[in-house]
């Protein structure tokens, strides 16, 4: 296994600049470096020095060797000055004496391989990096300390027990047995597919957390839709003007709601196209409305429903705008009148977002399947009780119910983790 080293702050220049290393070299050549090892997890002051002896920086050095470390090998810190110089030629010396430079996301994969952690915590990482709000925070905070890990290693203990009954009903067929204990295998796996398909079903928050809510604007041309986007972000992020047709693609721009980011997308006007580019256009805002979780139906307050919104209206939920309150004219029944001008009706109709936001995100401690892959591997091990619960044979059920272990295994990666491990940790930042 090779050594390796990586910034653990963000490059360029900077008071402090913090390189990690990693493997089983790294005593060595932090005794190179620093002159001697330090004593074990205690910040010692320490000139480095490259393999000629010339001084490269006056830093702090940690020695943490292993297991006891992040990646579960022998590890250090270099706490330096964050000149570019001084990065750059403590990496070069790092290379001299044999470490190489880290991929993506490579300290903690070893750590996942080291079995310092499992693949759901090392999720909840970077997770934790790339959260802006708080509840993705507290969510990633949640699966980085093993929230799923231990609901998945309860699940997978109960399934061992269940399936080592049942290999002991085939490998002692011919033995006295309780009759009851193949009754007892049959409850506890319809127990245990239940608990499964409840939370499955309940938990359905968590990948909204971690990826945020999509809102898409739609209405008739001139509607105001662009300048309620502005309005609502607070800046001007898409061109208003009183031409129709003037939004011909999908104008986006990021806000916070309910402590979950999302994305407001300005769209296309609903009509009947005047040519091929404003078909696509109108053809674009119709399916990212189909596929929004909340959809802004914009009115105007001086003139009749369009019919294309309308027809909007009926296919999905919709939180309808009456725009240009200002102007006067008849509210739509149910509709939130606002000024994208004036500014009025606006808080009110944030507050609306903010409660759907809720709705559709709830912030709770149960709330754990944050990735699609997740719900996949859960629902592979439903699938597999489903087999063991219509076996006809107890060898069919004893297979069904390794098959259904194996699945929960992929979660947190105990079981076939090989070919999705590549995929998760390019994700993760140099250094981590």
């Amino acid at each position: 296994m090779d050594t390796i080293f990586a910034l653990a702050t963000v490059p360029g220049r900077s008071a402090i600049a913090v390189m990690r290393l990693s493997g089983p070299a790294t005593g060595t050549v932090l005794a190179h470096l620093a002159g001697a090892l330090p004593p074990p997890r205690r910040a010692s002051r320490r000139t480095l020095r490259d393999t000629s002896a010339e001084p490269l920086d006056d830093a702090l050095v940690l020695w943490l060797p292993g297991p006891a470390s992040y990646t579960g090998e022998d590890s250090a810190e270099l706490h330096l000055h964050g000149g570019t110089a001084v990065v750059e030629g403590v990496g070069a010396a790092l290379v001299a004496l044999g470490a190489r430079p880290a991929e993506a996301g490579e300290f903690t994969r070893r750590a996942v391989l080291n079995g310092r952690m499992d693949l759901t915590a090392a999720e909840g990482v970077i997770d934790l990096i790339e959260a802006e709000t708080a509840a993705q925070a507290r969510q990633a905070l949640r699966l980085a300390g093993g929230g799923l890990a231990s609901l998945v290693q309860g699940w997978a203990e109960r399934l061992t027990a269940l399936l080592a009954r049942q290999e002991a009903l085939i490998e002692f067929e011919e033995e006295d047995l309780p009759g009851s204990l193949d009754a007892a295998i049959e409850s506890g796996v319809t127990e245990l597919a239940e608990q499964i398909a409840i939370r499955l079903v309940t938990d359905n928050g968590a990948e909204r957390i971690r990826d945020g809510l999509d809102i898409a604007i739609l209405g008739a041309p001139n509607a105001g839709k662009s300048s309620l986007l502005n309005a609502l972000v607070g800046r001007e992020a898409a061109i208003v003007s009183a031409r129709a047709g003037t939004t011909r693609d999908i104008v986006e721009s990021r806000l916070i709601l309910a402590g979950l980011p999302a994305v407001l997308a300005d769209t296309a006007g609903l009509r009947e196209a005047g040519d091929e580019i404003e078909a696509e256009g109108v053809r674009r805002a119709l399916h990212r409305g189909e596929a929004a979780d909340i959809v802004l139906a914009v009115l105007v307050c001086e003139a009749s429903p369009d019919p294309a919104t309308l027809a909007l209206m009926a296919r999905r939920p919709c939180v309808v705008v009456a725009n240009k309150a200002d102007l006067g004219g008849p509210v739509p029944d149910g509709a939130i009148p606002v000024s994208a001008v004036t500014g009025q009706g606006l808080g009110l109709l944030r507050a609306r977002l903010q409660a759907e936001a809720a709705l559709l995100a709830p912030s709770t401690g149960a709330a754990l399947l944050s990735r699609p892959r997740h719900r996949a591997a859960l629902r592979d091990t439903l699938a597999q009780l489903g087999e063991a619960q219509a076996a006809l044979l107890p060898e069919l059920r004893a297979d069904a119910l390794r098959e259904a272990l194996r699945a929960l295994g992929r979660l947190t990666g105990r079981v076939g983790a090989e070919d999705i491990l590549d995929r998760i940790f390019a994700e993760f930042c140099i250094g981590k």
